[in-house]
């Protein structure tokens, strides 16, 4: 029999209203940084190409390499802060992600910055679930926790299109050094105010228990078979799907997913990394595959636009960098929207979104090949495609945290970020192989067909999600509170009785 649990916990009731906004805007920090950690590269590779005498193909893995461990170790990540104290993994989180950018700061070879930005990867996957984990527990209210939850959101929308103009100027006025610094002159004080501000969790249960909660079995095969996974996908293009760099880990990957799923149906509920009854909570599923979407669709504007406007406009980095900046804008305006699913059901909120994203990306694949087409086509494309993606990604974000209890935030916070993360993945592959096939039978890169294409294609991704919530969202449970359900060791009758606050 194990001897008695105690947990401490945050209970956001008996926080003060400015504590609560304080630490929000703490979480939202880290929610900007880890967007902004990446988007603000894309102004930064030419320069990083020249400096470190990169090739194209290796430059991309200044992206690839933080995406890579950043999706793996989500998992583990949001179990740990199930398991054992989101405060630790999020400032942690912080800290070795204002660490690793202190150092590719002063680095001029493309080996190590390629290491620390995987290792960056890692820092970011750490702070994200504990951030939701702690998020969920601040804001317990329904309406203020879908508030949060949009806020948050937005936050990543603006450090998405934010991020291109601040690393523009960075670039312009000084060097691709001070990209990689303003990161960690944000991330430190951050973590090191958060050490003060974020209430004190204490769990205190013996270390096999722990250690049993975490299902390391089960976690490593999966976050393997991710590794192998994700690897596949970003070298297909590059190397060619055919080959053996590509299929062998993608196979491997393959096999790996049914094993860790034969394992998860051996595990006891309360010790699966992700319990097989997670997938058929309400509306769970259906919400996953939402999640795919969101990313991908921002992924692909980024992917296309300023380097289109730059190579075939001759438009500056500065330039380019401002007319992308609806998208920052809008997104963070539509954050602000999470209150409307505690009146309107998220089905409706969701297709809305999912409609206004189709009609946005139309727009976008007949009018972005000419310049004189910004203000009639482009510029309404980004308003409502950002406006429609944003809506879905926030209340997909806001409907699947309530679709599970809040003892699993932490692993459901993995759960959906690893959605955004996958979709990304796998959409910019066949974005880019769409592209390049077409390219090559009409005209080279300096024609637009090749990347109306891929719009094309976007569009088609977006009518099957719609379709996908009309037909298997089920609204009976809409407004419902969260299911209570004995998920993990830390929610036992015997852990409730023990549980206080630690202020």
């Amino acid at each position: 029999m194990l001897p008695p649990l105690t947990i401490s916990v945050v209970d956001g009731k008996r926080l003060s209203v400015t504590r609560k906004l304080v630490l929000l805007v703490m979480f939202c920090l880290a929610q900007f940084l880890d967007a902004f950690n990446i988007t603000a590269l894309v102004t930064a590779i030419p320069a990083l190409e020249v400096s470190m005498n990169m090739t194209a193909s290796q430059s991309t893995w200044m992206f690839s390499a933080s995406q890579l461990t950043f999706s793996s170790f989500l998992l583990i990540s949001g179990r740990i802060s199930d398991v054992y104290n989101p405060k630790t993994a999020f400032i942690g989180g912080v800290f070795g992600l204002g660490i690793t950018s202190l150092c590719a700061g002063f680095v001029d070879d493309k080996i190590p910055i390629i290491i620390l930005r995987a290792l960056s990867g890692i820092a970011s996957a750490m702070s994200i679930p504990s951030a939701l984990k702690l998020l969920v527990n601040v804001f317990t209210d329904p309406r203020e926790q879908a508030w949060a939850i949009g806020l948050f959101g937005g936050c990543g929308a603006v450090a998405s299109f934010g991020g291109l103009l601040i690393g523009a100027m960075l670039i312009e006025w000084t060097s691709f050094h001070w990209v990689f610094w303003f990161v960690a002159c944000m991330a430190l004080p951050v973590a090191l105010a958060c050490v003060f501000i974020i209430p004190s969790q204490v769990i205190s249960e013996p270390g096999p228990a722990k250690w049993k909660s975490l299902d390391l079995v089960g976690v490593s095969i999966l976050t393997a078979a991710v590794i192998l996974f994700i690897f596949s996908v970003i070298s297909g293009p590059t190397s060619g799907w055919a080959s053996p760099l590509v299929l062998v880990p993608l196979i491997i990957s393959a096999v790996m997913v049914v094993g860790f799923v034969y394992w998860e149906t051996l595990m006891p509920a309360e010790k699966a990394a992700i319990p097989p009854r997670t997938w058929f909570y309400n509306n769970f599923s259906v919400l996953f595959t939402i999640a795919l979407l969101p990313i991908f669709w921002w992924s692909t504007v980024l992917l296309i636009f300023p380097a289109w406007w730059q190579k075939v406009f001759h438009w500056s980095v500065i330039s380019s960098a401002i007319h992308m900046m609806p998208l920052a804008t809008i997104g963070f305006a539509t954050s602000f929207t999470g209150s409307l699913s505690r009146i309107f059901s998220p089905k409706w909120i969701i297709l809305t979104g999912l409609s206004l994203c189709m009609v946005g990306t139309i727009l976008l694949a007949i009018g972005g090949g000419r310049p004189e087409n910004y203000w009639p086509c482009v510029f309404p494309g980004f308003a409502l495609g950002t406006a429609g993606i944003m809506l879905a990604y926030t209340h997909t974000n806001i409907a699947i945290f309530q679709a599970a209890p809040s003892s699993m935030a932490g692993t459901i916070g993995a759960i959906f970020n690893g959605a955004l993360s996958f979709g990304s993945a796998i959409g910019l592959a066949a974005v880019t192989s769409i592209e390049t096939s077409v390219e090559a039978t009409h005209g080279g890169s300096q024609e637009y067909a090749g990347r109306a294409a891929a719009f094309w294609f976007l569009f088609g991704i977006v009518a099957l999600e719609s379709i996908s919530i009309s037909i298997f969202y089920d609204r009976s449970t809409d407004h419902q509170p969260q299911p209570q359900y004995l998920s993990s060791l830390s929610e036992t009758p015997l852990n409730r009785a023990n549980t206080t606050l630690v202020k």
